[in-house]
């Protein structure tokens, strides 16, 4: 089969030579590129100050209740691989914007739902939709900025408006909850995607693959079908244990997986191009943010806890206390292109998992978790470490990519970053659920109703809910055997969580020391003489040289 060629917009593009600096068309662009992932990332939190609210109006069951919270989530990892290749196939900017139409639309819907199914219908739209807008906003980034720097730049623009919209999700849903009805947290997507609607058209550039064959739908369907499985498998395993609903979905989703990696082995024109893990500049920084992931989305939902339930802060005092944390996240990325200016990528990441490792170190300490102060500063540290690595490792892969693959690339790193989150709320909260449990099993004196016992061995969370019932005397017995035995749990998860660092640093500084220089051996095929990067140190990246010449603008 040929290698696919790109074909993008001229009229929309800047000039597309190695190293052309971004006109004011396009960094007003990333504006525009920004605005989704906000929307994104706040409907990822700002449903969660609601959910009183709409349970009171549309009396949803347990079961429902968590469909309606846990089904966007499932849809946007779901659905990555698909719309990250239709992206490359139908044009990056068109499914941008077929992508924010049904996000809008599918936000009015949730609105005005009057049942909880429809709800739930409407947030799996939203899930879809918002897969939609991901890769496309990210490989759009790639094709309009040929600046490694000004490119590196951007993504960390890109990565912080996902860590701002996070934190300005419960804000702003607050505030709408104090004036409207439930529903209108959703409607605040509907004019951010209205001026998308508007503008992109002019400010973004299309490009996409010239020569693709048909989507392979079942190829689709095993994906999206997969990953669903696995992450509802992982999350059932984070919040109950393991039993039998939990094997079953992880089994399903791993076969399901193991079926879709052959089939895509066997087809011309496959869903996911797999050759693109043979590059150590994608399949590496894949693993590393897999694994910073794994280790700070697990670590930020027991901050949480141990903020409200160990220190005794409400959560309005608990998200003031975490915002240096995410403050350090803003700085962390968009310092990380200041570095890469001076240093090697391989090398920034090395010290940024250092970093990273320290602020673990820091949380592993006895005593640590009772103190706020100590929670903050580690929490700051590993924050500032993490994001640099995450938006490196978004970066090379995204670089590392042929330019009609960029899509692809981009939902791969996006989907082993929503696969590494679930992962480690699964696996690190079972290890801290497992040594509270293992503590308060004898813990909890006879004469108690069963419920409430079961309760309080349970988690930290239900042992406070159940104990406000219960004599003060005896609470005042059992809360701090409680609290000791979580502050146990979330000890042991920090030393694990540092240790995972540190194996990463490790294997950073040896497999991706000069990362700049094996990305020109894998990818600079084009018939270009330069000597800009013999020594590691070029101001274009081979991978975007590669690209631009692909696309036939190259000199």
């Amino acid at each position: 089969m040929s290698a696919p060629q790109a074909t993008p917009d001229h009229a929309t593009l800047n000039t597309g030579q190695p190293g052309a600096k971004a006109t004011s068309k396009e960094w007003i662009g990333l504006l525009v590129l920004t605005l989704p992932c906000l929307l994104i990332a706040m409907d990822m939190t700002v449903l969660h100050l609601a959910v009183p609210h709409l349970t009171a109006s549309l009396n949803p069951t347990s079961d429902q209740l968590l469909w309606i919270v846990d089904i966007y989530g499932f849809f946007i990892a779901g659905s990555l691989i698909t719309m990250g290749t239709l992206g490359d196939r139908i044009g990056r900017r068109k499914l941008l914007m077929i992508g924010g139409g049904c996000f809008g639309a599918a936000s009015v819907l949730a609105a005005f739902s009057d049942t909880p199914e429809m709800l739930i219908f409407a947030r799996g739209v939203l899930g879809i939709a918002g897969a939609t807008l991901m890769p496309s906003t990210l490989s759009l980034i790639r094709n309009m900025f040929h600046n490694d720097k000004e490119r590196s730049f951007a993504i960390a623009a890109w990565m912080t408006t996902f860590m701002v919209g996070t934190a300005a999700g419960p804000l702003l849903g607050g505030v709408v909850l104090s004036y409207f009805w439930w529903g209108a947290v959703f409607l605040l997507n509907v004019p951010v995607m209205a001026l998308l609607l508007l503008v992109a058209p002019i400010l973004l550039p299309e490009h996409k693959a010239e020569r693709f064959g048909r989507l392979d739908l079942f190829s689709a369907a095993l994906s999206l079908c997969s990953v669903l499985a696995i992450i509802y498998g992982v999350k059932v395993f984070a919040a109950y244990g393991f039993g039998i609903d939990a094997l079953a979905a992880l089994v399903l989703g791993l076969l399901g997986a193991w079926v879709f990696f052959r089939r895509q082995r066997k087809l011309a024109d496959p869903l996911l191009d797999l050759d693109l893990l043979k590059q150590k500049t994608i399949a590496l920084p894949i693993v590393i943010q897999t694994a910073v992931i794994f280790a700070g989305m697990a670590y930020f939902m027991f901050l949480s806890q141990a903020l409200q339930l160990v220190i005794g802060l409400t959560p309005i005092q608990a998200g003031l206390s975490m915002l240096p944390a995410t403050l350090a996240g803003i700085v962390g990325s968009m310092g990380a292109p200041v570095l890469m200016g001076r240093y090697k990528p391989g090398q920034v990441m090395t010290a940024a998992l250092i970093l990273t490792g320290i602020g673990f170190g820091m949380l592993s300490w006895p005593g640590s978790v009772v103190s706020l102060y100590i929670l903050i500063a580690g929490a700051t540290i590993f924050s500032l470490g993490i994001t640099p690595v995450a938006m490196i490792c978004t970066d090379m892969v995204v670089a590392s990519a042929p330019a009609d693959r960029a899509g692809s690339a981009a939902a791969m790193s996006e989907t082993s970053a929503e696969l590494g989150g679930a992962l480690g709320i699964a696996v690190l909260g079972s290890v801290g659920t497992a040594i509270y449990r293992d503590v308060m099993v004898n813990a909890v004196p006879s004469g108690i109703d069963a419920t409430a016992a079961e309760a309080i061995r349970s988690t930290l969370g239900g042992a406070v809910n159940a104990l406000t019932n219960l004599p003060l005397a005896l609470s005042s017995d059992i809360l701090p055997i409680a609290r000791a035995a979580f502050t146990d749990g979330l000890q042991v998860i920090s030393i694990i969580c540092t240790i995972l660092m540190v194996l990463s640093a490790i294997g950073t500084l040896i497999a991706l020391r000069d990362a700049r220089c094996e990305t020109s051996d894998a990818n600079d095929t084009s018939d270009s003489n330069d000597d800009d990067g013999a020594n590691g140190d070029a101001v274009m990246d081979p991978a975007l040289k590669q690209a631009v010449s692909a696309t036939g603008t190259a000199e």
